[in-house]
């Protein structure tokens, strides 16, 4: 570097304050490792489904979208000297997540991202002390009775999205409601959930009505939209459909007995992200994700690119780690969502806070905390369980 200097004929100060300069260059910076876990043959990905292309379900591979993010952090990561590496993991049960998370803390990896079912989830959160952060399970139960200190939620619950339909409802005065659901026990357990949020914003269930879509000539009755919607005494204004699978939903719009809005997991839709969405550098978001996977973003993609955000925000205030600081720096992270927003995570439950979108595939609609909607501390705690609800003793003070 001497010689180099005095060949452009710098004197000794100028050489000592190159060699200041490009020190940091020099030096290695320091390296963080995530591990992002998902299924082996993941059935969401299968090319059918992929092809229906059912609103607010999967569109790829959200690592993608956790790539994008940390590529748009480069430069920050860069000035830092600080560098982030993934290793993506396959797992074919719950057992083999949890067996990846001990492998995952005992190589030095500083946080996992996992795409899983919900016990598989929860299976790798018990198995680390490290921050997982859970991209794909929506369940409540994860949020609540079975939470973790160390799992963090990235996208919405099933509770946030049901609360943030519920108020458009409410705000459109459209309050007798009738609920369509499906066989599974998914079904059951989030069409509970939408009940939940129905008695939170005093909207009235006038009945609630199974459906199931078979190839048993003695049920089609049951998949039956003309059927299924006909008042016989439940005068209606809205048609709340749950449908986990999504294919009977995705086909209800246009098609109940009397002309009704549907709304849940057909027609109108509560999601963290839509490719349509057109605020805040939301389409340029989207478009960079276009580019780098050659498909739309959704939710799902959404999900994981914020929580490449959050770690990155994390390590670049806890540069030198250890992992127990990184930690602590995630939970007290505000990041940038392009969502209008600046957001962070609850203390109580772990979920992020976020706005919803509310949307058809067509265009985003309105979104949720709709205006109007009060609450004494932070307007997006009227989406999903209040601190004064929380069920999750692991994260008591």
């Amino acid at each position: 570097m001497t010689d180099r200097a005095d060949r452009r004929g710098l004197g000794p100060s100028a050489r000592a304050l190159l060699v200041m300069l490009l020190m940091p260059l020099a030096a290695s910076g320091a390296t963080f490792k995530l591990v992002w876990l998902s299924p082996a043959d993941d059935a969401r990905l299968e090319r059918s489904r992929l092809e229906r292309a059912i609103l607010g379900h999967p569109a790829g591979p959200a690592i993608d979208a956790l790539r994008l993010a940390l590529s748009d952090s480069r430069l920050e990561l860069d000035a830092a000297g600080v560098r982030l590496d993934v290793q993506a993991v396959e797992v074919a049960d719950a057992q083999s997540a949890k067996d990846a998370a001990t492998r995952a803390t005992r190589d030095g990896a500083v946080a996992l991202l996992v795409d899983l079912p919900a016990a598989w989830t929860l299976a790798a959160a018990e198995a680390t002390p490290l921050p997982v952060l859970n991209v794909g399970a929506a369940d409540d139960e994860l949020r609540q009775a079975r939470c973790r200190r160390n799992l963090w939620h990235l996208g919405p619950s099933e509770r946030m999205r049901a609360d943030a339909l519920a108020q458009l409802l409410v705000a459109r005065r459209w309050s007798q409601v009738l609920l369509l659901t499906g066989p599974t026990e998914a079904d059951r357990m989030r069409a509970a959930t939408v009940q939940t949020s129905m008695r939170r914003y005093g909207l009235k269930l006038v009945a609630v009505r199974p459906f199931k879509l078979s190839a048993d000539p003695r049920e089609r009755d049951l998949a039956n939209p003309l059927l299924l919607t006909r008042a016989a005494g439940a005068e209606h204004d809205v048609v709340w459909v749950v449908d986990a699978d999504g294919e009977f939903a995705q086909s209800l719009p246009y098609r109940t007995a009397a002309p009704r809005p549907v709304v849940g997991d057909g027609g109108l839709v509560a999601l963290g992200w839509s490719s349509r969405y057109d605020r805040y550098g939301a389409p340029q978001l989207s478009r960079r994700l276009a580019k780098s996977a050659a498909r739309r973003m959704e939710a799902h993609d959404w999900a994981a690119w914020i929580g490449g955000r959050l770690l990155v925000a994390a390590v670049l205030k806890a540069p030198h780690g250890p992992a127990a600081a990184v930690h602590q720096a995630l939970a007290e992270a505000r990041v940038d969502g392009s969502k209008g927003v600046a957001l962070g995570l609850r203390p109580w439950d772990g979920q992020l806070r976020q706005p919803l979108l509310l949307g058809d595939g067509q265009s985003v609609v309105a979104t949720a905390p709709v205006d109007g909607v009060l609450h004494p501390r932070d307007v997006l705690d009227t989406l999903g369980a209040d601190a004064a609800e929380r069920l999750c003793r692991a994260r008591e003070p």
